[in-house]
């Protein structure tokens, strides 16, 4: 039987090795999300859920990548 990853966007802060910090968005729940995003980071990276509010900006930009469930997309900087 197949996992749900949910429908909504978890918002997840990745620190590198080298102390840089990135923002990543994964379309899964939030216990899936920090294990897919470490998956696609660099190896040795750190990473965090963090509980914020997308505002209706933020929605439609995320919702405008069309990530499938279970997808990870790194934000530019």
């Amino acid at each position: 039987m197949a996992e749900s990853f949910g429908n909504a966007f978890t918002v997840v802060e990745v620190t590198a090795d080298d102390t840089e910090t990135q923002i990543w968005i994964a379309l899964a729940k939030p216990g899936q999300a920090l294990t897919l995003v470490l998956a696609a980071a660099s190896e040795g990276s750190t990473a965090e859920v963090l509980n914020v509010a997308l505002t209706p900006k933020q929605q439609k930009m995320f919702e405008d990548l069309n990530l499938q469930p279970g997808d990870v997309y790194k934000l530019d900087g």
